[in-house]
């Protein structure tokens, strides 16, 4: 008799109960690994903010001058993301994540040794921003649309959250080795988060469900995607070739594959949309919040250790809102909680306003940037899969992209808005006025077009 598989049905069947206690599938598995794999790339998220006030006082150099380190990071990070989910179709994701983070763990170590700007430049912009855009938050969306029939929303909520986790287990230590014994103390340790998590990726991070001889979670039967039947998708009875790829997945250059890509979806409105609310998205948390709230603290006579516990309590409130976002997602309209999160989050800057020094403003500012940090990126996962199908990843990597741009932009403003004016308000105010341009825009995606399921034609 043949021994049933891990998740306790035997080869050859499809899902049907056998009588026997049914083992863990192993996508949890696989989910828990990239789970790990995302705090550890996270620490670097929480860079940026806390060592630049101590770079500033050894090194003397501007705002504007860490601030274009921390944009080019942001670019690298968001154009990397489309390439690294077609490297992933094609090489592995076990091969992928694992140079990625050994680049960031290389540009993380290799900071202990800049005395000059441009070298800050290299190790912060080139090195991570490399290694950070092939842990984007496309890994996520890869490994849910890889692993997941169901409860797809949920896993990208719950890896999403990882980036959180990352930021709430790093930014203290590094606040506090910033302090003492120093900013190169705290780049090793990020250096060393990065590199403890390879061997578990090794081990135990497989490509897809085929490497163990199971299916999806969730599905009863292989699921065929309009790319590997060799045919168009239709949608609705109508041929798109934006909403599915028109070429195998294994055969393509990766490359050529993310830019083809690209152009088929640039044909779709949604795509635009998609990807104009995902860069006002960048602007008011990785480039505005993630990069300056710790230095406008800084301004308002904050101690930079009870700035940096505070966007820790962000990163809980965080895992919180993500989470549910996903489990939210999978249940009513994506675009209309897109809609509601942009406009949460333009409410939620206006306390800043207030002076980060003023105590009630603050906890409303931790709170509900908190719920709404990184809700958006279940919704907008959830959209490029219904839309676009088997090239639903990499169209999401393309919308990342644009909200690192986004990222960067932000970043490099608020820097030369501090050195003109001193204080940070008018950035504050112009992205709570963008975050409220973002919530029209994604009330305004076409109801049909979040609606459409790629069929596969044989």
């Amino acid at each position: 008799m043949t021994a049933p598989d891990v998740t306790g049905t035997p080869p050859g069947t499809t899902g049907a109960p056998t009588g026997r206690k049914r083992r863990l599938h192993p996508a949890w598995i696989v989910a828990a690994v990239a789970f790990l794999a995302l705090v550890g790339a996270a620490g670097f998220r929480a860079a940026p903010g806390v060592l630049m006030v101590p770079l500033q006082e050894e090194f003397g150099w501007s705002t504007t001058v860490l601030s274009l380190a921390v944009s080019i990071n942001l670019v690298l990070f968001g154009l990397t993301a489309p390439f690294a989910a077609a490297l992933m179709e094609r090489f592995g994701i076990r091969k992928v994540t694992s140079l990625a983070l050994c680049l960031i763990g290389l540009g993380s170590a290799l900071t202990v040794f800049v005395n000059q700007s441009w070298q800050i430049l290299l190790t912060w912009g080139l090195l991570i921003g490399l290694g950070t855009g092939s842990m984007a938050l496309v890994f996520a969306a890869t490994i849910a649309n890889t692993w997941f029939s169901k409860s797809r929303g949920l896993v990208i909520g719950i890896l999403t959250a990882g980036s959180a986790a990352g930021q709430l287990v790093f930014l203290p230590l590094i606040a506090a080795l910033a302090q003492n014994p120093g900013w190169r103390g705290a780049s090793l340790l990020i250096a060393a988060g990065a590199l403890a998590v390879v061997p578990l990726v090794l081990r135990w991070l497989r490509n897809s469900p085929a490497d163990v001889g199971v299916l999806p979670y969730g599905a009863e039967k292989p699921e065929v995607e309009a790319a590997d039947a060799g045919s168009p998708a239709t949608s609705a009875g109508k041929p798109d070739a934006a909403v599915a790829s028109s070429a195998p997945k294994d055969s393509a250059n990766a490359a050529i594959r993310a830019l083809q890509v690209l152009k088929r979806a640039a044909k779709i409105r949604t795509f635009w949309a998609l990807a104009a609310g995902f860069a006002i998205c960048g602007a008011t948390t990785n480039g505005l919040i993630g990069t300056h709230f710790i230095p406008s603290a800084h301004d308002h006579g904050m101690p930079e250790t009870t700035a940096a516990g505070l966007l820790a309590v962000v990163g809980i409130f965080d895992i919180v809102g993500t989470i549910a976002s996903g489990w939210l997602t999978d249940r009513f309209n994506p675009k209309v909680l897109l809609a509601v999160y942009y406009q949460f989050r333009g409410i939620g800057l206006l306390p800043l306003l207030l002076g980060s020094s003023v105590e009630p403003s603050m906890i409303i500012f931790v709170v509900v940037y908190g719920l709404d940090w990184v809700a958006t990126v279940p919704p907008t996962a959830a959209i490029c899969r219904s839309v676009f199908g088997a090239d639903g990843s990499v169209v999401f990597g393309w919308v990342f992209a644009a909200h690192q741009l986004g990222a960067a932009a932000a970043a490099l403003a608020a820097g030369f808005i501090r050195d003109a004016t001193g204080h940070y308000n008018y950035a504050w105010l112009g992205a709570a006025a963008m975050c409220t341009v973002a919530a029209v825009i994604s009330a305004t995606i076409r109801k049909d077009a979040v609606k459409k399921e790629p069929a596969a034609v044989a």
